[in-house]
């Protein structure tokens, strides 16, 4: 879906129907939970989340992408791509109350919708449907690990990138060479697959 850039309320509607595609909630509870997130629009290459920050909320994006950045003294590495209709955070800042040890930064203008950690929290105590969402998206979250796990184990990088357009052509939008640090191959061999398919 094409997203007008700025149209909160259609951006809202991709929120509301994300969730309503994952659990059955009523509109009345919905639209209560909905009025605990927050819209920002980021730029491109704008921190999300800074490192050292310390992260109280989960993202939804609603449009654009966003890239996790790990900074070694040698270079910096794509770690992780995200892209519409995903929740991210950064969950080992967020539980231990430490700062992020990366930073997420926005890959294109990028729409996100935040909610606060203990606004989450108390809506998982006040509506048992919600808790469930919120188990939801840790689950979805935590094949998309695995999944990224296994294909590193078992596919070459030009079979990675082949099953990471089959989902989504969003990768598309990823610069050439943080996507070349996601794939973990220099940004000459990403261009010789590319030429290639």
């Amino acid at each position: 879906m094409l997203l007008v850039m700025g149209d909160t309320a259609m951006a809202m509607e991709l929120l509301k129907t994300y969730i309503n595609s994952k659990i059955n909630i009523d509109e009345a509870t919905l639209d209560t939970i909905l009025g605990a997130f927050e819209n920002k629009t980021f730029e491109k290459d704008t921190p999300i989340i800074k490192m050292g920050q310390y992260v109280t909320k989960y993202y939804f994006i609603a449009s654009g992408g966003a890239r996790i950045v790990i900074e070694t003294p040698e270079k910096e590495i794509t770690a992780w791509l995200i892209f519409e209709n995903k929740f991210f955070t950064d969950l080992e800042s967020l539980r231990s109350g430490q700062q992020s040890k990366a930073k997420v930064l926005s890959i294109d203008r990028t729409e996100i919708f935040s909610i606060k950690a203990r606004k989450m929290h108390e809506f998982y105590t006040e509506f048992p449907e919600w808790q469930k969402f919120g188990r939801i998206i840790m689950e979805d979250a935590f094949l998309d690990v695995v999944n990224s796990l296994i294909s590193f184990q078992v596919m070459d990088a030009e079979t990675r990138y082949l099953e990471m357009l089959k989902k989504s052509n969003a990768i598309n939008r990823v610069p050439l060479k943080q996507l070349a640090s996601y794939l973990g191959i220099t940004p000459n061999s990403l261009s010789r697959i590319r030429k290639n398919i």
